[in-house]
Protein backbone atom coordinates (compact mmCIF):
# COMPACT_ATOMS: atom_id res chain seq x y z
CA UNK A 1 0.00 0.00 0.00
CA UNK A 2 2.82 2.36 1.00
CA UNK A 3 4.75 1.40 -2.14
CA UNK A 4 1.71 2.07 -4.30
CA UNK A 5 1.31 5.52 -2.62
CA UNK A 6 4.97 6.33 -3.24
CA UNK A 7 4.68 5.36 -6.90
CA UNK A 8 1.50 7.37 -7.27
CA UNK A 9 3.16 10.35 -5.59
CA UNK A 10 6.14 10.15 -7.89
CA UNK A 11 3.82 9.92 -10.90
CA UNK A 12 1.84 12.94 -9.71
CA UNK A 13 5.03 14.90 -9.14
CA UNK A 14 6.20 13.97 -12.61
CA UNK A 15 2.93 15.15 -14.07
CA UNK A 16 3.16 18.43 -12.17
CA UNK A 17 6.78 18.91 -13.28
CA UNK A 18 5.81 18.13 -16.88
CA UNK A 19 2.97 20.63 -16.75
CA UNK A 20 5.29 23.29 -15.31
CA UNK A 21 7.90 22.55 -17.97
CA UNK A 22 5.24 22.79 -20.65
CA UNK A 23 4.17 26.14 -19.26
CA UNK A 24 7.79 27.31 -19.27
CA UNK A 25 8.11 26.66 -23.00
CA UNK A 26 7.75 29.96 -24.92
CA UNK A 27 4.82 30.45 -27.27
CA UNK A 28 6.21 29.96 -30.77
CA UNK A 29 5.13 32.50 -33.42
CA UNK A 30 5.95 32.44 -37.13
CA UNK A 31 5.85 35.74 -39.02
CA UNK A 32 5.65 35.94 -42.80
CA UNK A 33 6.43 39.21 -44.52
CA UNK A 34 7.34 40.26 -48.05
CA UNK A 35 10.15 42.69 -47.18
CA UNK A 36 12.88 40.60 -48.80
CA UNK A 37 15.80 43.06 -49.28
CA UNK A 38 18.64 41.95 -46.97
CA UNK A 39 18.79 45.17 -44.94
CA UNK A 40 15.07 44.91 -44.15
CA UNK A 41 15.33 41.27 -43.15
CA UNK A 42 18.31 42.16 -40.93
CA UNK A 43 16.42 45.00 -39.21
CA UNK A 44 13.37 42.82 -38.62
CA UNK A 45 15.67 40.19 -37.09
CA UNK A 46 17.25 42.80 -34.81
CA UNK A 47 13.80 43.75 -33.57
CA UNK A 48 12.70 40.14 -33.16
CA UNK A 49 15.86 39.37 -31.17
CA UNK A 50 15.20 42.34 -28.90
CA UNK A 51 11.56 41.34 -28.42
CA UNK A 52 12.38 37.68 -27.72
CA UNK A 53 15.00 38.72 -25.17
CA UNK A 54 12.58 41.01 -23.33
CA UNK A 55 9.69 38.51 -23.60
CA UNK A 56 11.14 35.08 -22.73
CA UNK A 57 7.65 33.55 -22.78
CA UNK A 58 7.32 34.28 -26.54
CA UNK A 59 9.60 33.25 -29.42
CA UNK A 60 9.01 34.99 -32.76
CA UNK A 61 10.58 33.67 -35.96
CA UNK A 62 10.50 35.44 -39.34
CA UNK A 63 10.16 33.70 -42.71
CA UNK A 64 10.46 36.25 -45.57
CA UNK A 65 8.26 35.61 -48.59
CA UNK A 66 7.85 36.97 -52.13
CA UNK A 67 5.05 39.21 -53.40
CA UNK A 68 5.20 37.23 -56.64
CA UNK A 69 4.20 34.04 -54.82
CA UNK A 70 2.25 35.04 -51.72
CA UNK A 71 -1.20 35.31 -53.33
CA UNK A 72 -1.04 31.59 -54.09
CA UNK A 73 1.24 30.44 -51.27
CA UNK A 74 -0.77 31.83 -48.35
CA UNK A 75 -4.08 30.16 -49.29
CA UNK A 76 -2.22 26.91 -49.94
CA UNK A 77 -0.57 27.09 -46.51
CA UNK A 78 -3.93 27.72 -44.88
CA UNK A 79 -5.48 24.74 -46.68
CA UNK A 80 -2.56 22.54 -45.61
CA UNK A 81 -2.80 23.64 -41.99
CA UNK A 82 0.66 25.21 -41.84
CA UNK A 83 -0.14 28.91 -42.16
CA UNK A 84 2.00 31.44 -40.29
CA UNK A 85 0.69 33.01 -37.11
CA UNK A 86 1.16 36.55 -38.46
CA UNK A 87 1.30 37.75 -42.04
CA UNK A 88 1.95 41.21 -43.44
CA UNK A 89 -0.78 42.44 -45.77
CA UNK A 90 -1.89 45.15 -48.13
CA UNK A 91 -5.57 46.08 -48.45
CA UNK A 92 -6.29 44.15 -51.64
CA UNK A 93 -4.60 40.98 -50.32
CA UNK A 94 -6.48 40.79 -47.02
CA UNK A 95 -9.93 39.92 -48.45
CA UNK A 96 -8.54 36.72 -49.98
CA UNK A 97 -7.68 35.32 -46.55
CA UNK A 98 -10.80 36.72 -44.94
CA UNK A 99 -12.97 34.95 -47.51
CA UNK A 100 -11.15 31.70 -46.69
CA UNK A 101 -12.23 32.08 -43.06
CA UNK A 102 -8.62 32.49 -41.95
CA UNK A 103 -9.15 35.79 -40.14
CA UNK A 104 -10.93 36.88 -36.99
CA UNK A 105 -11.74 40.54 -36.49
CA UNK A 106 -9.16 42.45 -34.45
CA UNK A 107 -11.54 45.33 -33.81
CA UNK A 108 -11.12 45.34 -30.03
CA UNK A 109 -7.34 45.12 -30.24
CA UNK A 110 -7.20 47.94 -32.79
CA UNK A 111 -9.40 50.15 -30.59
CA UNK A 112 -6.99 49.60 -27.71
CA UNK A 113 -4.00 50.50 -29.91
CA UNK A 114 -5.84 53.50 -31.30
CA UNK A 115 -6.48 54.87 -27.82
CA UNK A 116 -2.74 54.62 -27.09
CA UNK A 117 -1.18 55.70 -30.39
CA UNK A 118 -3.96 57.30 -32.52
CA UNK A 119 -4.08 55.72 -35.97
CA UNK A 120 -4.35 57.89 -39.04
CA UNK A 121 -8.00 57.18 -40.05
CA UNK A 122 -7.12 56.54 -43.70
CA UNK A 123 -4.73 53.77 -42.60
CA UNK A 124 -7.55 51.88 -40.87
CA UNK A 125 -10.27 52.39 -43.49
CA UNK A 126 -9.14 49.74 -46.05
CA UNK A 127 -9.16 47.01 -43.39
CA UNK A 128 -12.52 47.95 -41.86
CA UNK A 129 -15.54 46.36 -43.55
CA UNK A 130 -18.15 43.61 -43.15
CA UNK A 131 -18.55 44.51 -39.49
CA UNK A 132 -14.93 43.95 -38.50
CA UNK A 133 -11.32 45.10 -38.71
CA UNK A 134 -9.20 42.43 -40.36
CA UNK A 135 -5.61 43.63 -39.90
CA UNK A 136 -3.56 46.05 -37.81
CA UNK A 137 -2.00 48.93 -39.80
CA UNK A 138 1.78 49.15 -39.52
CA UNK A 139 3.10 51.60 -42.13
CA UNK A 140 2.07 53.79 -45.07
CA UNK A 141 3.59 53.92 -48.54
CA UNK A 142 3.12 56.45 -51.35
CA UNK A 143 4.78 56.88 -54.74
CA UNK A 144 6.50 60.04 -55.93
CA UNK A 145 8.51 61.19 -58.95
CA UNK A 146 12.27 60.99 -58.34
CA UNK A 147 14.94 62.87 -60.30
CA UNK A 148 18.37 64.48 -59.96
CA UNK A 149 18.31 68.25 -59.65
CA UNK A 150 21.66 68.67 -61.40
CA UNK A 151 20.54 66.60 -64.40
CA UNK A 152 17.37 68.66 -64.70
CA UNK A 153 19.34 71.89 -64.39
CA UNK A 154 21.79 70.85 -67.12
CA UNK A 155 18.85 70.08 -69.41
CA UNK A 156 17.10 73.34 -68.55
CA UNK A 157 14.20 71.48 -66.93
CA UNK A 158 12.08 72.00 -63.85
CA UNK A 159 10.02 69.24 -62.21
CA UNK A 160 7.03 68.67 -64.53
CA UNK A 161 3.55 69.26 -63.20
CA UNK A 162 1.52 68.26 -66.26
CA UNK A 163 1.66 65.31 -68.61
CA UNK A 164 2.73 67.38 -71.59
CA UNK A 165 5.67 68.79 -69.61
CA UNK A 166 6.46 65.30 -68.31
CA UNK A 167 6.63 63.78 -71.76
CA UNK A 168 8.78 66.66 -73.02
CA UNK A 169 11.18 66.18 -70.08
CA UNK A 170 11.41 62.40 -70.69
CA UNK A 171 12.17 63.00 -74.35
CA UNK A 172 14.84 65.60 -73.61
CA UNK A 173 16.53 63.41 -71.00
CA UNK A 174 16.70 60.45 -73.38
CA UNK A 175 20.24 60.94 -74.68
CA UNK A 176 23.82 59.72 -74.32
CA UNK A 177 22.82 56.20 -73.30
CA UNK A 178 20.33 57.40 -70.69
CA UNK A 179 16.59 56.72 -70.69
CA UNK A 180 14.39 59.69 -69.89
CA UNK A 181 12.25 57.65 -67.51
CA UNK A 182 12.11 54.14 -66.13
CA UNK A 183 8.66 52.52 -66.30
CA UNK A 184 7.89 48.84 -65.62
CA UNK A 185 5.81 46.59 -67.85
CA UNK A 186 6.07 43.32 -65.94
CA UNK A 187 2.86 41.48 -65.05
CA UNK A 188 3.46 42.16 -61.39
CA UNK A 189 2.36 44.37 -58.49
CA UNK A 190 4.85 47.18 -59.23
CA UNK A 191 3.36 47.65 -62.70
CA UNK A 192 -0.18 47.57 -61.25
CA UNK A 193 0.83 50.35 -58.90
CA UNK A 194 2.62 52.47 -61.50
CA UNK A 195 -0.29 52.22 -63.96
CA UNK A 196 -2.61 53.27 -61.18
CA UNK A 197 -0.49 56.38 -60.57
CA UNK A 198 -1.42 57.51 -64.07
CA UNK A 199 -5.05 56.48 -63.64
CA UNK A 200 -5.32 58.62 -60.49
CA UNK A 201 -3.84 61.58 -62.36
CA UNK A 202 -6.21 61.09 -65.29
CA UNK A 203 -9.32 61.12 -63.08
CA UNK A 204 -9.76 57.32 -63.19
CA UNK A 205 -9.05 56.48 -59.55
CA UNK A 206 -12.41 54.71 -59.17
CA UNK A 207 -12.36 51.22 -60.69
CA UNK A 208 -15.81 50.60 -59.19
CA UNK A 209 -19.07 52.50 -59.28
CA UNK A 210 -20.61 53.13 -55.83
CA UNK A 211 -23.02 50.20 -56.40
CA UNK A 212 -20.07 47.81 -56.81
CA UNK A 213 -20.20 47.44 -60.59
CA UNK A 214 -16.95 47.89 -62.48
CA UNK A 215 -16.18 51.13 -64.31
CA UNK A 216 -12.61 50.40 -65.41
CA UNK A 217 -13.62 50.83 -69.06
CA UNK A 218 -14.03 54.60 -69.27
CA UNK A 219 -12.37 57.45 -71.23
CA UNK A 220 -10.13 58.53 -68.33
CA UNK A 221 -8.67 55.03 -67.94
CA UNK A 222 -8.06 54.85 -71.69
CA UNK A 223 -6.31 58.22 -71.52
CA UNK A 224 -4.05 56.95 -68.72
CA UNK A 225 -3.01 53.87 -70.70
CA UNK A 226 -2.46 55.93 -73.84
CA UNK A 227 -0.17 58.30 -71.95
CA UNK A 228 1.71 55.43 -70.31
CA UNK A 229 2.49 54.20 -73.83
CA UNK A 230 3.69 57.69 -74.81
CA UNK A 231 6.08 57.77 -71.84
CA UNK A 232 7.12 54.16 -72.22
CA UNK A 233 8.95 54.87 -75.49
CA UNK A 234 11.54 56.71 -73.37
CA UNK A 235 12.00 53.78 -70.96
CA UNK A 236 14.45 50.89 -70.88
CA UNK A 237 14.21 48.01 -73.35
CA UNK A 238 14.16 45.43 -70.54
CA UNK A 239 11.27 47.11 -68.67
CA UNK A 240 8.90 44.17 -69.35
CA UNK A 241 10.91 42.22 -66.76
CA UNK A 242 11.25 44.98 -64.16
CA UNK A 243 10.20 44.94 -60.54
CA UNK A 244 10.94 47.67 -57.97
CA UNK A 245 14.63 46.76 -57.67
CA UNK A 246 15.43 47.14 -61.36
CA UNK A 247 13.83 50.59 -61.45
CA UNK A 248 15.85 51.73 -58.43
CA UNK A 249 19.05 50.33 -59.93
CA UNK A 250 18.42 52.17 -63.20
CA UNK A 251 17.99 55.44 -61.33
CA UNK A 252 20.98 54.86 -59.02
CA UNK A 253 23.27 54.13 -61.97
CA UNK A 254 22.14 57.25 -63.82
CA UNK A 255 20.59 55.10 -66.53
CA UNK A 256 17.13 56.57 -65.94
CA UNK A 257 16.52 60.30 -65.67
CA UNK A 258 13.30 59.84 -63.66
CA UNK A 259 11.38 57.00 -62.05
CA UNK A 260 8.13 56.52 -60.18
CA UNK A 261 8.96 54.82 -56.91
CA UNK A 262 8.03 54.72 -53.25
CA UNK A 263 11.60 55.69 -52.35
CA UNK A 264 15.12 55.55 -53.78
CA UNK A 265 16.91 56.88 -50.72
CA UNK A 266 18.79 53.73 -49.64
CA UNK A 267 20.00 52.77 -53.11
CA UNK A 268 20.81 56.37 -54.03
CA UNK A 269 22.82 56.80 -50.85
CA UNK A 270 24.71 53.50 -51.12
CA UNK A 271 25.00 52.98 -54.88
CA UNK A 272 24.95 56.47 -56.39
CA UNK A 273 26.27 59.90 -55.47
CA UNK A 274 24.60 60.06 -52.08
CA UNK A 275 24.34 63.83 -52.41
CA UNK A 276 21.15 64.67 -50.55
CA UNK A 277 21.10 68.19 -52.00
CA UNK A 278 20.88 66.75 -55.53
CA UNK A 279 18.11 64.21 -54.96
CA UNK A 280 14.80 65.59 -56.13
CA UNK A 281 11.33 64.30 -55.32
CA UNK A 282 8.09 65.76 -56.62
CA UNK A 283 4.37 64.98 -56.89
CA UNK A 284 3.47 62.78 -59.84
CA UNK A 285 2.38 64.99 -62.78
CA UNK A 286 -1.30 65.17 -63.64
CA UNK A 287 -3.18 65.22 -66.94
CA UNK A 288 -3.23 68.65 -68.56
CA UNK A 289 -6.98 69.05 -67.99
CA UNK A 290 -6.68 68.43 -64.24
CA UNK A 291 -5.46 70.73 -61.49
CA UNK A 292 -4.18 68.45 -58.73
CA UNK A 293 -1.65 65.64 -58.51
CA UNK A 294 -2.38 62.34 -56.85
CA UNK A 295 -0.60 59.06 -56.24
CA UNK A 296 -1.11 55.51 -55.12
CA UNK A 297 -0.91 55.40 -51.34
CA UNK A 298 -1.94 52.72 -48.88
CA UNK A 299 -1.23 51.30 -45.47
CA UNK A 300 0.48 47.95 -45.00
CA UNK A 301 -0.79 45.92 -42.07
CA UNK A 302 -0.34 42.67 -40.20
CA UNK A 303 -3.01 39.95 -40.06
CA UNK A 304 -3.23 37.53 -37.15
CA UNK A 305 -3.90 34.06 -38.55
CA UNK A 306 -3.25 32.09 -35.35
CA UNK A 307 -6.35 30.33 -34.04
CA UNK A 308 -4.89 29.22 -30.69
CA UNK A 309 -5.76 31.79 -28.03
CA UNK A 310 -2.30 31.77 -26.45
CA UNK A 311 -0.72 32.43 -29.84
CA UNK A 312 -3.20 35.23 -30.60
CA UNK A 313 -2.41 36.93 -27.29
CA UNK A 314 1.31 36.53 -27.94
CA UNK A 315 0.88 38.02 -31.42
CA UNK A 316 -0.95 41.00 -29.92
CA UNK A 317 1.90 41.46 -27.45
CA UNK A 318 4.43 41.51 -30.30
CA UNK A 319 2.40 43.96 -32.41
CA UNK A 320 1.82 46.23 -29.42
CA UNK A 321 5.57 46.25 -28.78
CA UNK A 322 6.30 47.14 -32.42
CA UNK A 323 3.98 50.16 -32.26
CA UNK A 324 5.57 51.61 -29.12
CA UNK A 325 7.31 54.83 -30.30
CA UNK A 326 10.80 53.83 -29.14
CA UNK A 327 10.50 50.61 -31.16
CA UNK A 328 8.30 51.86 -34.01
CA UNK A 329 10.83 54.25 -35.52
CA UNK A 330 13.43 51.49 -35.71
CA UNK A 331 10.85 49.29 -37.43
CA UNK A 332 9.95 51.98 -39.99
CA UNK A 333 13.62 52.65 -40.64
CA UNK A 334 14.29 49.14 -41.88
CA UNK A 335 14.11 51.14 -45.13
CA UNK A 336 14.50 54.83 -44.22
CA UNK A 337 12.06 57.00 -46.09
CA UNK A 338 10.02 54.16 -47.57
CA UNK A 339 7.77 53.32 -44.66
CA UNK A 340 5.70 56.21 -43.33
CA UNK A 341 4.07 56.26 -39.87
CA UNK A 342 0.40 55.37 -39.38
CA UNK A 343 0.13 56.65 -35.81
CA UNK A 344 0.26 60.16 -34.39
CA UNK A 345 2.87 59.36 -31.76
CA UNK A 346 4.88 57.33 -34.26
CA UNK A 347 5.13 60.36 -36.55
CA UNK A 348 6.86 62.24 -33.71
CA UNK A 349 9.03 59.39 -32.45
CA UNK A 350 12.71 60.23 -31.85
CA UNK A 351 13.53 56.72 -32.98
CA UNK A 352 12.13 57.63 -36.42
CA UNK A 353 13.72 61.03 -36.97
CA UNK A 354 17.11 60.29 -35.38
CA UNK A 355 18.17 57.67 -37.95
CA UNK A 356 21.22 59.02 -39.84
CA UNK A 357 19.65 58.55 -43.28
CA UNK A 358 16.40 60.15 -42.14
CA UNK A 359 18.34 63.14 -40.81
CA UNK A 360 20.26 63.39 -44.09
CA UNK A 361 17.19 63.13 -46.33
CA UNK A 362 14.63 64.79 -44.09
CA UNK A 363 13.36 67.25 -46.79
CA UNK A 364 12.74 64.38 -49.21
CA UNK A 365 10.88 62.36 -46.56
CA UNK A 366 8.75 65.35 -45.60
CA UNK A 367 7.91 65.81 -49.31
CA UNK A 368 6.91 62.14 -49.55
CA UNK A 369 4.59 62.51 -46.55
CA UNK A 370 3.03 65.58 -48.19
CA UNK A 371 2.55 63.71 -51.49
CA UNK A 372 0.86 60.83 -49.67
CA UNK A 373 -1.98 63.08 -48.54
CA UNK A 374 -3.46 62.93 -52.04
CA UNK A 375 -3.24 59.17 -52.20
CA UNK A 376 -5.72 56.54 -53.37
CA UNK A 377 -5.77 52.77 -53.87
CA UNK A 378 -7.68 50.74 -56.42
CA UNK A 379 -10.78 49.21 -54.87
CA UNK A 380 -10.70 51.53 -51.85
CA UNK A 381 -11.88 54.94 -53.09
CA UNK A 382 -14.77 57.29 -52.49
CA UNK A 383 -15.25 56.07 -48.95
CA UNK A 384 -16.05 52.56 -50.21
CA UNK A 385 -14.34 49.21 -49.81
CA UNK A 386 -14.77 46.59 -52.53
CA UNK A 387 -13.24 43.29 -51.32
CA UNK A 388 -13.58 41.73 -54.80
CA UNK A 389 -10.57 43.88 -55.81
CA UNK A 390 -8.48 41.06 -54.31
CA UNK A 391 -9.27 38.80 -57.27
CA UNK A 392 -8.33 41.56 -59.72
CA UNK A 393 -5.10 42.38 -57.92
CA UNK A 394 -4.09 38.74 -57.47
CA UNK A 395 -4.15 38.31 -61.26
CA UNK A 396 -2.40 41.65 -61.94
CA UNK A 397 -5.06 42.65 -64.45
CA UNK A 398 -3.99 46.31 -64.48
CA UNK A 399 -0.50 45.22 -65.52
CA UNK A 400 -1.82 42.61 -67.94
CA UNK A 401 -3.87 45.33 -69.64
CA UNK A 402 -0.78 47.50 -69.92
CA UNK A 403 1.18 44.70 -71.57
CA UNK A 404 -1.47 44.48 -74.28
CA UNK A 405 -0.85 48.17 -74.99
CA UNK A 406 2.95 48.46 -74.80
CA UNK A 407 4.05 44.93 -75.75
CA UNK A 408 1.24 43.59 -77.96
CA UNK A 409 0.51 47.05 -79.44
CA UNK A 410 -3.24 46.79 -78.92
CA UNK A 411 -5.05 50.12 -78.82
CA UNK A 412 -5.61 51.45 -75.30
CA UNK A 413 -9.37 51.50 -75.87
CA UNK A 414 -9.47 47.82 -76.88
CA UNK A 415 -7.08 46.78 -74.12
CA UNK A 416 -9.09 48.56 -71.43
CA UNK A 417 -12.31 47.03 -72.74
CA UNK A 418 -10.69 43.59 -72.59
CA UNK A 419 -9.33 44.43 -69.14
CA UNK A 420 -12.82 45.14 -67.80
CA UNK A 421 -14.04 41.82 -69.22
CA UNK A 422 -11.15 40.06 -67.45
CA UNK A 423 -12.04 41.81 -64.22
CA UNK A 424 -15.70 40.82 -64.49
CA UNK A 425 -14.66 37.22 -65.00
CA UNK A 426 -12.21 37.37 -62.07
CA UNK A 427 -14.75 38.68 -59.55
CA UNK A 428 -17.55 36.20 -60.38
Amino acid sequence: MATRWIVSGVAAAALLWGAAAARAEPVQLVLWHMEQPPQRVARVQELIDAFNKSHPDIAVKQEPQSWGEIYAKAPAAIAAGNAPDMLFAIPDFTPILKDLGALQSVDGFVKQLDSEHHFVPSALAPYSYDGGVWAVPLYNMAMSLWYRKSVFAEAGLTPPKTWSAWKAAAEKLTADGRYGIGLPANKQLYTDQTVYDLMVNAGAADIYNPDGTLRFDNPQTVKAYDFYKDLYQFSAADAPSWTWGEAEACFASGGCGMILQFTVISTYDSQAEGDAQDLGVAPIPHADDRKESGTIAYSNAVMILAKDEAKRKAAETFISWLLEPETYGRFLNMEPGLFLPVTADGAKAKSLWSDPLVVKYKPQIEAMIANSRNGALFGFTGGHTFPSIAAISAQNILAETLQKVVVDEMSAADAVKAGQARMQEAVK
